[in-house]
């Protein structure tokens, strides 16, 4: 059950209509599977070309890894770094706000990893329930 002061708390706070519509994208942004895996690749890697990114991040399509990084780019998140060779070469490293959202998110794993076992014998009951 939530804490209810937190819940009034929360309440009580006046927040800016803009703020929470950049709060609302930036959820969707993140909640993408492709930018969290490209995010965390980012952080573990520091700098990738696009085919490295291709390879290191399984299924995900050309087309919809230039949208990520495009997306991510626009956001602030990644920045493209082109040099002037044939072939092209584009590296991609993390900007400041991309690392800051990478510690942030960092907690969502450390979360998961705690509730690990509480969260598999939820669905597990679940799974039950649906049966029986």
């Amino acid at each position: 059950m939530p804490d209810p002061d937190l819940r009034q708390e929360l309440r009580q706070i006046e927040t800016d209509p803009a703020v929470d519509r950049l709060v609302e994208e930036l959820i969707g942004r993140v909640a993408d599977k492709w930018t969290m895996l490209l995010i965390e690749i980012l952080t573990e890697n520091a700098c990738c070309r696009f085919g490295e990114l291709s390879r290191a991040c399984p299924g995900i399509s050309q087309k919809m890894l230039t949208q990520t990084l495009r997306a991510m780019e626009r956001d602030g998140l990644v920045s493209r770094k082109v040099y002037p060779v044939v072939p092209p070469k584009v590296e991609y490293r993390l900007t400041d706000l991309g690392a800051g959202l990478s510690k942030a998110f960092c907690g969502v794993w450390i979360w998961a990893e705690a509730h690990y076992t509480d969260i598999q014998d939820a669905r597990a009951a679940y799974a039950a329930r649906q049966e029986g």
